[in-house]
């Protein structure tokens, strides 16, 4: 007769999703994890870069199972590029979304979008302008820098390069002891930035071309990655997609300038279009906002506003169907 295998409970923290397989640290050892999911109020939710999850493993093995995902404190939420009505969380449990960006090549549409992904986690946020060395000049650099931190408000702005330990240092230092989440598409130098926080090559790179100043996707897993001294950060594949998911809060925070603005419309329910006595048509008209500006703002609210009909839609047919709802699905991508 075989001798039952006694099994051992404990609490970790998800530090590593190599392909979604999940690596979870606890009791000072490292326990891999054959699947993400765990069974949460009875469904399936899927454990993410910083979960912290109860494991069961074998007494004296590494080898564990997801038992429960533990409240999140925070989390990055998008809409599932797969499936239109169900979202999708990315990483949980952060101080700070460090949005990344290539100050050569600037895309001030999406960076509205992450804005307003990160506004919606209630963290701290901050910009992270990579590859400054490759910039055609000083004034280039900083008339870029001057358009970010006008469109940013009070959200901080660090300029960064291989060749500027200051610019390095002051965004080490702001992140501290806490643990941030660094955000951006391929190629805008998220792992040679965790590369230079670090002061050694901890995440792998590739040469940028000379042409255009890009570089390849390298990162294809999530990981938390330990700074000198003190402080986490969390190195993520380039997102694509950036569907917006509960945003409205965030596009408010983002767009604070905007609805500022709107308090004054004749209208409350003014939609900022052909409607008389609309206060921020009229800042545009005056060049106190930019047309661009408001374009995006009613994009995004917009795309939003489309989404959550979609939605519920979707919810009113689950439940004729009886089907319960979905979370946390789709692709990583």
């Amino acid at each position: 007769m075989s001798e039952l295998v006694a099994e051992v409970s404990t609490i970790g923290e998800v530090v590593k999703l190599d392909r979604g397989f999940p690596l979870v640290q606890a009791d000072g050892r490292l326990y891999r994890c054959k699947h993400a999911t765990a069974l949460v109020k009875g469904e399936n939710q899927r454990a993410v870069i910083g979960d912290k999850v109860t494991v069961v493993s074998a007494e004296g093995q590494d080898i564990a199972q997801i038992r429960e995902i533990l409240p999140r404190r925070t989390q990055l939420v998008r809409r599932d590029p797969a499936e239109r009505t169900v979202s999708q969380v990315m990483a949980a449990n952060f101080d700070i979304v460090a949005i990344a960006q290539p100050i050569v090549d600037l895309n001030l549409p999406r960076l509205e979008r992450e804005l307003v992904l990160a506004y919606e986690t209630g963290a701290e946020i901050a910009i992270v302008l990579t590859k400054a060395d490759l910039a055609e000049s000083a004034q280039t650099v900083d008339e870029l820098y001057q358009t970010v931190s006008g469109m940013a408000g009070s959200v901080p702005v660090f300029l960064v390069a291989p060749d500027d330990t200051e610019g390095v240092e002051a965004f080490r230092s702001y992140v501290g002891d806490r643990t941030a989440v660094l955000v951006g598409k391929s190629g805008v130098g998220k792992s040679s930035l965790v590369n230079l926080l670090v002061g050694s090559e901890v995440q792998a790179t590739t040469p940028v071309r000379e042409v255009d100043g890009k570089g390849r996707h390298t990162t294809v897993s999530r990981e938390i990655v330990d700074l000198p001294g003190a402080g986490r950060v969390v190195d993520m594949p380039g997102v694509r997609g950036l569907g917006l998911w509960d945003a409205r809060r965030g596009i408010a925070a983002a767009f604070s300038d905007v609805e500022e603005i709107a308090q004054e419309c004749r209208f409350r329910d003014c939609a900022h279009k052909d409607e008389p006595g609309c206060a921020v048509r009229e800042a545009v008209s005056q060049g106190v906002l930019a047309n661009a500006r408001l374009d995006a703002y009613l994009h995004l609210l917009d795309e939003y506003e489309s989404n959550l009909k979609r939605r519920e839609v979707a919810a009113r047919k689950r439940e004729r169907r009886g089907h319960p709802r979905r979370r946390n699905g789709g692709s990583l991508d």
